[in-house]
């Protein structure tokens, strides 16, 4: 892996309770690129600067509110998406930063698409990677079953862990878990939360990569904050991306996306496609991770044409 050439990093006080652990990478004068990191909850890591040539381009990374390094770890208090979206502006402000490109995954591409529509003027571009839409068609579809006909056995799993009574709101219940329940449920229920999306979240994964993969990221951090986030509908109106799309239609954007997706289903990539006028669509044979060598490249590819 290249030395990022590491230029600056801290904690960024956002809120009276939240401070922002972040880093800037690279070359000083080089294109500023903005790593918005999925999950919710799961931060940056070290194997996401791999895409990224330090020498030519400037990336800030930073952990949004509750994840990973950013503290207080795993608080939802005073978290929803338009605190990310200030959090944002303020590390922007921070960094003397005016105008940015943005490169989100998964949930990334949530906030990086709810960013550009509230600061359309803040963006020179968008690469999103494994749309997630934020819709009730997408987190119905992730939460509530959507996969069970492909992976029954891991949404058995899952679901199995709640008693029946709950069972009409699974997500709540792991979340109660997650928060006040005894330190052992607290660690089981973060973990089968974690253990669920990684079965489904790359193509023919093994049992041994799946908890390889879960305990290489503060899984506790991210299935606190997806859980938080989905049951209340990420915190933005049903179909808002779509809804206030002619915000973006001056800014290029480029979406890559697994054909076997099977967290976030191919259709709502095609959907944003669609409504864009300014948009170019790569279809990848892979699911949803960033590792999957398809999806790799192509970032790597983008990134490269784009801002050598």
């Amino acid at each position: 892996m290249e030395q990022s050439n590491l230029i600056e990093k801290g904690h960024l006080q956002v809120s009276t309770i939240h401070s922002i652990y972040y880093e800037v990478c690279g070359n000083t004068n080089g294109e500023s690129i903005l790593f918005v990191h999925g999950g919710p909850g799961v931060g940056f890591s070290e194997k996401d600067k791999r895409f990224f040539d330090f020498k030519k381009q400037k990336v800030i990374f930073f952990d949004q509110r509750g994840a990973s390094k950013s503290v207080p770890f795993g608080s939802i208090e005073e978290n929803t998406t338009q605190d990310l979206v200030n959090d944002i502006n303020t590390l922007l402000d921070h960094l003397n930063i005016p105008k940015v490109h943005l490169f989100g995954g998964s949930w990334g591409t949530t906030l990086s698409l709810v960013y550009a529509i509230q600061n359309p003027e803040k963006v020179k571009s968008l690469l999103l990677r494994g749309v997630f839409l934020a819709n009730a068609a997408s987190i119905e579809y992730y939460i509530n079953g959507g996969v069970k006909n492909q992976f029954p056995m891991v949404w058995n799993r899952f679901k199995n862990n709640v008693p029946l009574a709950n069972q009409e709101n699974v997500a709540a219940y792991y979340l109660n878990k997650m928060l006040h329940g005894t330190d052992k449920e607290k660690d089981f229920f973060s973990y089968e939360w974690a253990y669920y999306e990684i079965s489904i979240f790359k193509d023919n994964i093994t049992e041994s990569e799946i908890q390889s993969i879960v305990n290489e990221f503060p899984y506790q951090s991210l299935s606190i904050m997806e859980a938080h986030y989905l049951i209340n509908d990420c915190f933005i109106e049903d179909n808002y991306i779509i809804d206030n799309i002619s915000s973006l239609q001056s800014i290029p954007v480029k979406i890559i996306h697994g054909r076997n997706d099977n967290i976030c289903p191919l259709l709502f990539a095609e959907a944003l496609h669609q409504e864009l006028n300014n948009s170019e669509l790569y279809i990848e044979n892979s699911g949803h991770s960033d590792s999957e060598p398809d999806i790799e490249n192509r970032i790597i590819e983008i990134i490269k044409i784009e801002f050598d």
